[in-house]
């Protein structure tokens, strides 16, 4: 996963060049789901492939970074209304136990 505007390859420092797009699920505020595009690039030099991270997401996580953020500020717990169950117990715990790592991802 490479950040949004990103030119460089992570592996090898190779250009990347635009290859295609995706659809990504992201699950949302009040139990929807969506799918959001996201594009992908290859390196000229290694030829790996990269999808583009934005701003709404987190690598490796279905749920929209502004409800995972909310957990790790303690604004979302599961007594929230609207939180009860959506995401679960154990997934705002796991959240909570990556924290660091997570925030890491968000401002490098």
């Amino acid at each position: 996963m490479v950040m949004q505007d990103q030119s460089t390859c992570p592996k090898c420092g190779g250009e990347l060049k635009y290859y295609d797009s995706v659809l990504r699920l992201v699950r949302t505020k009040g139990r929807e789901t969506v799918r959001v595009p996201m594009r992908r690039f290859r390196c000229a030099k290694c030829g790996a492939v990269h999808r583009e991270l934005s701003g709404l997401l987190f690598p490796y996580k279905q749920y929209e970074a502004e409800i995972i953020l909310g957990v790790l500020d303690g604004i979302i717990t599961c007594e929230t209304l609207g939180f009860e169950d959506f995401p679960c117990e154990m997934t705002m715990l796991r959240w909570i136990s990556q924290k660091a790592q997570l925030l890491l991802w968000r401002y490098p």
